[in-house]
C-alpha cells in the first residue's frame, strides 16, 4: 500500500495543514497515483491557477515487484517553472524533469514541488507500507 498526503502551501498560509488531501493505492503491479492540476486524471489535485504544476505533474507507479517509483512527467513547456525534490530522512535529492526515482520499501518521506517564481509549494508526503 502506498499512502500519499498533499498540502498546497503559499507564503500566506505556511505551516497550515487545513488543506490536506489524501490518497492511497495497493502495492499491485500497474497501480498508479497522479498529482497535478487535472482533477479528472489526478487523485491529488492542486489549485487550477498554480501553473507551475503541470496538468499531470507527478506519477507514482507500482512496478512488477511491488516497488513504487515516482516520475516527474514532462509538461507542455521545454523548461519547467518548478523544481522537484525528494527527501527521505536526512537524504535529499532533486528529481530531474522527465526523470524517475524509486521510493524506499517500507519507508516514508516527502516530495516537494517548488514554484521558481513565487513562494509557494506542493508538499506530497508518502508512506510505503511493506
Amino acid at each position: 500500500m502506498l499512502e500519499l498526503t498533499m498540502a498546497a502551501v503559499s507564503a500566506a498560509d505556511e505551516g497550515a495543514t487545513a488543506g490536506m488531501l489524501m490518497a492511497d493505492a495497493p502495492s499491485e503491479p500497474g497501480a498508479v497515483l497522479r498529482v497535478g492540476r487535472d482533477k479528472q486524471v489526478c487523485r491529488l489535485s492542486t489549485p487550477d491557477d498554480w501553473l507551475f504544476v503541470s496538468r499531470v505533474h507527478l506519477e507514482f507507479l507500482c512496478g512488477p515487484d511491488g516497488g513504487w517509483h515516482v516520475s516527474w512527467l514532462r509538461g507542455s513547456q521545454p523548461d519547467p517553472s518548478s523544481e522537484v525534490r525528494l527527501t527521505v530522512g536526512e537524504y535529499a535529492q532533486p528529481i530531474a524533469y522527465g526523470g524517475s526515482v524509486a521510493l524506499p520499501r517500507g519507508g516514508s518521506g516527502e516530495i516537494v514541488i517548488h514554484d521558481r517564481t513565487a513562494p509557494r509549494s506542493v508538499n506530497v508526503g508518502f508512506y510505503h507500507e511493506a
